[in-house]
């Protein structure tokens, strides 16, 4: 038996050559690129890949090797197009993703919408982002937003994205993808929420709550205490107070902000009643036009991937290979098609960056689907 070190040192060796050729290997890529470049040929080539897969495969004289050794090659020609495409951009091709720089969003004589009623949460985010002073109109649903700003009756819509207890709202990232509108900037808020009631009510007295879905699950710790209580789910949290106001029952009550009961006249029947203290919710602000502001540092897009085994890992490997740091990700299901999904990214980063146009350069030739929702 050979001594450990011995074995060691002649692993050493056969990974100096292995560096070697490696290198020599992806120098007659950059050759290929330039080639591709000069006639205007795609770098993602699958049939060329899936030839020569099985062709290593085949030279393989070990059986148990032959699965180790398709990986290996699987990744060394991941790689090679990594920096086909690195030498793409470089050359000028993938650098236009269509979105206009410009020093700060126009605010000045410009229109806002945000769903629901008066003291909605969304309203809040509005005016933290705007300031109170802004030109803004409610619309009952997060569609009728979007076609607010698509159709130019409004130049920002605000809407919810994600609840650090509840998560994502799952119909804006839909919406996102339907529409051909894109994320400008965002606003994080606190939730705090609190049990409202018609003015003179008590907390005895109450049956029913409204209040939108999130709110409810946000108050759930608060709920389970009540299990007597009918819990009936709104559009909105202001639109639940309304409803309270408008209905004029005592054994009603709404989930809503503190602010709602300001302004809708009701009582304030138990505060914070929310599970969590640090509970927020991210808004995102969304325009009809694709602009984004210089210096942006984050940005958001959403891909489809084949079905099949490693495609997400190989679509993934593109923020590793160009050291982008990747903070979110979320899938959602696509609809007509069972058990596939669309996958929602959030990068750091700007879209002038060299590496960040290097990977959408790769993503987009990999996947079946591929939007930028925004750099912000």
């Amino acid at each position: 038996m050979k001594d450990l070190s011995k074995i060691r040192e002649e692993i050493d060796q056969i990974d100096r050559q292995m560096v070697a050729l490696y290198e020599a290997r992806m120098n007659l890529a950059a050759e290929v690129a330039e080639y591709k470049i000069s006639v205007g040929k795609p770098v993602l080539d699958k049939e060329r890949e899936k030839e020569k897969l099985q062709k290593v495969q085949g030279l393989v004289q070990a059986e148990e090797n032959r699965y180790g050794v398709g990986e290996l090659f699987q990744q060394i020609m991941a790689l090679s197009r990594k920096r086909q495409y690195q030498m793409m951009v470089q050359h000028g091709q993938g650098r236009d993703m269509g979105f206009s720089q410009v020093g700060k969003l126009p605010f000045s004589s410009h229109k806002v919408v945000y769903q629901g009623a008066e003291g909605a949460y969304s309203q809040l985010a509005m005016q933290a982002y705007f300031g109170k002073e802004i030109d803004s109109y409610h619309v009952k649903s997060w569609r009728n937003a979007m076609e607010a700003i698509s159709s130019g009756e409004a130049d920002y819509a605000v809407l919810p994205i994600e609840n650090s207890s509840a998560g994502i709202v799952g119909e804006n990232f839909d919406l996102l993808v339907e529409y051909d509108n894109c994320i400008v900037a965002e606003q994080t808020i606190k939730v705090e929420h609190a049990l409202l009631g018609l003015p003179g009510s008590g907390i005895s007295d109450i049956t029913h709550v409204y209040s939108h879905p999130q709110a409810l699950m946000q108050s759930v710790d608060f709920l389970d205490g009540h299990k007597d209580w009918k819990l009936v789910e709104t559009e909105n949290t202001a639109f639940a107070a309304k409803k309270v106001l408008k209905d004029g029952k005592c054994n009603q009550a709404a989930i809503a902000s503190t602010v709602t009961a300001d302004i809708y006249g009701l009582n304030i029947l138990k505060d914070n009643i929310n599970y969590s203290d640090e509970n927020s919710t991210r808004f995102i602000i969304v325009s009809g036009k694709k602009i984004c502001l210089k210096g942006a540092k984050k940005i958001s897009i959403c891909f489809e991937a084949s079905h099949e085994s490693g495609s997400l890992y190989h679509m993934l490997s593109h923020f590793i290979f160009n050291n982008l740091n990747m903070v979110k990700i979320e899938s959602r299901p696509i609809k007509d098609k069972s058990f596939e999904y669309r996958f929602f990214v959030d990068m750091e980063g700007n879209l002038e960056d060299a590496a960040v146009q290097n990977a959408l350069k790769g993503l987009k030739e990999g996947a079946l689907y591929l939007k930028v929702l925004g750099n912000y």
